[in-house]
Parts: C-alpha cells; sequence; structure tokens
C-alpha cells in the first residue's frame, strides 16, 4: 500500500503532492514500483500538531485526487484514509475501493454502517484519543502488557464493526505502530504480530518512517529512514503481515518479494 498525503501537514512528506498532477504522478510512480493499492489521506495524524480539518476541506484534498487516478489508472485499487464517514462515501462513490480509518470506525458513529451499506473493504487500526493527540503518547498509558490490551481493544473495535454489518472478508486489521504507543510498546506489538493474525483477518502494518524507527538507527529526519522501514516490514512479514503501509515503495517491494521467494523456497 502506498501512501498518498495531500496534506500540506504530514509528518513526512507533507506538501508534496498536494496538487491533482502531482499526486497522480506519485501515484503512477508507485504503482509502476509495485504498490498493490494507493492510501490517500487529506488529513494528518503527525505526532507534533496536527489539527482537525472540516469535511468539506478534506473532500476538497482528496476528491480530485481520487477522480484523477481513477480516471488515469482505472484499474487502481484505491484506499480513502479517513475517520469521516462523509468523506469515505464520497471517496467510495467517485471509485475508492476501501476505506483506511485510523480511528477504528471510533470517531464518526456513521462510519461502520456507511462502510457496510456500500460493500466496502476496512481496515481498522488500533489507536486512542482523536487526530491531534493519536499519534502522540498522550494516551499510551496501559495497564499490563501492552500486546494484551491492544488486542482487547482491536477485538472489541472488529466486533463493532462486524455487528455493524461489515463482512468479515471485508476487513483487515492494523496494530497501529507508533499511535499511542512508546517505542518499546511498538516494538513489542511488532514482536507479537501472531497475535492478530490468528484471527484470520489480514493484518497490515503502517511502520514506515516511524519514530521509533529514527530512534532505534539515530535518523533523525523521517525521510531518511527508509532502511529501518524496509527491516520493520519485512520482520512483520515473517510474523504473519499481509499488507505493508509504506512511503517508500520499491525498496519495500523488492525487499518483500525476496522474503517471500525465500519463504516459498523454505516450505517446497
Amino acid at each position: 500500500m502506498g501512501i498518498l498525503n495531500v496534506t500540506p501537514d504530514s509528518f513526512s512528506d507533507g506538501g508534496q503532492f498536494l496538487s491533482p498532477a502531482a499526486a497522480v504522478a506519485h501515484a503512477s510512480a508507485m504503482l509502476a514500483a509495485g504498490a498493490d493499492i494507493i492510501d490517500i489521506g487529506g488529513e494528518s495524524t503527525r505526532p507534533q500538531g496536527a489539527q482537525p480539518v472540516s469535511a468539506g476541506e478534506e473532500l476538497g484534498r482528496v476528491l480530485p485526487v481520487v477522480r484523477a487516478i481513477v480516471a488515469e489508472h482505472p484499474t487502481a485499487v484505491l484506499s480513502i484514509d479517513t475517520v469521516k464517514a462523509a468523506v469515505a462515501a464520497a471517496a467510495l462513490d467517485a471509485g475508492a475501493h476501501l476505506v483506511n480509518d485510523v480511528s477504528g470506525l471510533r470517531l464518526d458513529p456513521a462510519m461502520a454502517g456507511t462502510c457496510a451499506e456500500r460493500g466496502a473493504g476496512v481496515v481498522i487500526m488500533h489507536s486512542r484519543g482523536g487526530v491531534s493527540d493519536m499519534a502522540t503518547y498522550a494516551h499510551a498509558d496501559y495497564d499490563g502488557d501492552v500486546i494484551d490490551v491492544v488486542v482487547a481493544e482491536l477485538g472489541a473495535q472488529v466486533q463493532r464493526a462486524r455487528d455493524a454489518g461489515i463482512a468479515a472478508e471485508r476487513i483487515a486489521v492494523d496494530p497501529g505502530i507508533g499511535f499511542s504507543k512508546r517505542p518499546p510498546e511498538s516494538l513489542r506489538v511488532l514482536g507479537l504480530l501472531e497475535r492478530f493474525v490468528q484471527w484470520g483477518y489480514p493484518v497490515m502494518v503502517g511502520a514506515s518512517r516511524k519514530r521509533f524507527i529514527g530512534e532505534l538507527n539515530g535518523v533523525a529526519a523521517a525521510s531518511e529512514r527508509v532502511f529501518g522501514s524496509v527491516g520493520a516490514a519485512v520482520a512483520a512479514y515473517d510474523r504473519g503481515a499481509r499488507i505493508f503501509r509504506v512511503h517508500d515503495v520499491a525498496a519495500s517491494r523488492q525487499a518483500l518479494d525476496a522474503a517471500a521467494a525465500i519463504r516459498g523456497a523454505g516450505a517446497a
């Protein structure tokens, strides 16, 4: 899943793809590099100073991009990264296929029903808090082992989705690396991904360029965390993850293809 942020303030690439032309060019490059899904987002949840935007402003950012990519790449699989049902509905109507809700369907009561009614695919991510603080440490206090708490909280979010009528085969889960989790907690969750894999839903991991990688490798600039991000993706693959939300598609695709080939050869 290639990341396409059409925002002025995302933590790594804010402001780079604001125009539909720039966004389509980047989407085209990611598809050519091996992306299977393009994830389009118009509201940042960056760790420092993220500010919610209105549905109207978010729609103004993402809808022209969705329509332009559909026109240029009619067979591409598109995801809309939003916490708002109105934005999800409009993007799905414009040609998107799935909704990547970083609030795990928590923040908008209408989101689950909207996705169910349209038969959309849904990525349900573990997080706490709202848009302005879910990627901070404001809610990173866990009573007991973080993996047990995240499994319980994300499991409840998935059950709410099922209760709303979202079919099991349209659900993927994301443990929310870096969201309300300090680096040791993100590492713990990544190290025990099997706890989520055993539910039977595809597991998505979004570790690309995250703070814990920068702290591990001593790399301050997010754009320079490529190698650590690829390492995290391969480790997640080895633990059962099958969808990888990444900034650096070519490097990730090649590494994951090699890891999959090695795993396949060992099983033959």
